[in-house]
């Protein structure tokens, strides 16, 4: 009140002087005194200093505005009425309560950034632009609070400032005044409110860990699924290619054992249709059959011996006079000589084996 009593007591001072007034007043608390007396007194020869405009009125009506350097006047009739700042003007906008949309009451203060535009508008067009000013930012703050949750007022701060200096500009036109910007200082919370935020703050970095936590379970029980799928993968090709080496292996093995049996027959067929090779193959079926007699109850408990085992001569004999007949007649022989399809080949080795029982008992 003493502020705002002062700036109307003078209404000569400019925007700049009232606000400096304004916080002496509020700090000294003295009765206030007329602020006419800080004007320029006119003398006829005035300068005036940069960025400053001075309102003069002739006769009580108001004639121009001086220019910053060297300007005149004439005593008497012209007085300086008002000084006007061009410079950049800060106001502090007092603390105030709001009302949120989840109904939390807030205590919000700001800072308030102005410029006189037009020096003869400001200095008419209202009574005392401080006051105006700083209780339109105030309810522009309130209105514009009452629209958000208490969540969004901290996340839209940018959102707020612009709102109130677009409603300050639409308001402050006709004032000659304008706002450059509007930045709220700091914004004070109920200790319950504030307790209740805190604890939704941990509540939500403990979730935050816990998911955190899941996600990176998650990610461990992939990777190892994965890494025992491709070992199970590479195992599996591995017995594979194991599996093809081994067959073809095998294969190849019995290729050449089959080439060797066969070159073996070749060469054995050749050796025997030489001089002598029924002598010879008569030896080696002597000795095959002698060599098998001394592996008898070896594999098996059941054994089935001719009667004259102990005679060596005879059983030699023996398998001499069956290589023979089998391989008389194979060699005597033609092919249209041939038994029938439908008679059987071991008939004839049937025969000579009676025969040889029957000659040897």
């Amino acid at each position: 009140m003493l502020a705002r009593a002062g700036l109307r007591t003078g209404p000569g001072l400019g925007l700049l002087q009232r606000s400096q007034q304004l916080k002496h007043s509020a700090c000294v608390a003295q009765p206030p005194r007329r602020l006419t007396s800080g004007l320029p007194v006119n003398i006829g020869v005035l300068f005036v200093p940069q960025q400053e405009a001075w309102v003069v009125e002739r006769m009580g009506k108001f004639h121009r505005i001086l220019e910053p350097g060297l300007n005149f006047l004439i005593p008497l009739l012209d007085r300086i009425r008002y000084v006007q700042s061009l410079k950049e003007i800060v106001i502090n906008v007092p603390e105030q309560s709001a009302v949120t949309l989840d109904n939390v009451t807030l205590q919000i203060d700001g800072v308030l950034y102005l410029r006189v535009m037009d020096p003869y508008k400001a200095s008419y067009g209202v009574e005392d632009p401080e006051y105006a000013v700083t209780q339109l930012a105030q309810t522009t703050m309130r209105s514009e609070l009452g629209k958000l949750s208490l969540d969004r007022v901290f996340r839209e701060r940018e959102s707020l400032n612009a709102s109130i200096v677009d409603a300050i500009n639409q308001a402050s036109d006709c004032w000659g005044i304008r706002c450059l910007r509007y930045e709220i200082k700091d914004i004070h919370v109920p200790p319950r409110v504030k307790e209740s935020m805190q604890m939704q703050v941990e509540a939500e970095r403990r979730k935050r860990a816990t998911v955190l936590e899941s996600e990176g379970t998650r990610e461990s029980a992939i990777n190892v699924a994965e890494g025992q799928k491709q070992a199970q993968i590479l195992a599996s090709e591995a017995e594979k290619a194991e599996q093809i080496n081994k067959a073809a292996g095998e294969a190849n093995a019995m290729l050449v054992k089959a080439r060797a049996k066969a070159e073996a027959i070749q060469l054995l067929a050749a050796a025997l249709a030489q001089q002598h090779g029924s002598a010879a193959a008569s030896l080696s079926v002597a000795e095959q059959y002698v060599s098998a007699f001394s592996k008898l109850a070896k594999e098996s408990n059941t054994l089935l011996l001719p009667a004259n085992t102990g005679d060596i001569t005879n059983m030699v004999a023996q398998a001499l006079g069956i290589y023979t007949t089998l391989t008389k007649p194979q060699a005597t022989k033609t092919q249209d000589e041939m038994p029938p399809a439908h008679e059987d080949p071991q008939l004839p080795i049937a025969e000579v084996l009676k025969a040889e029982q029957a000659s040897s008992s």
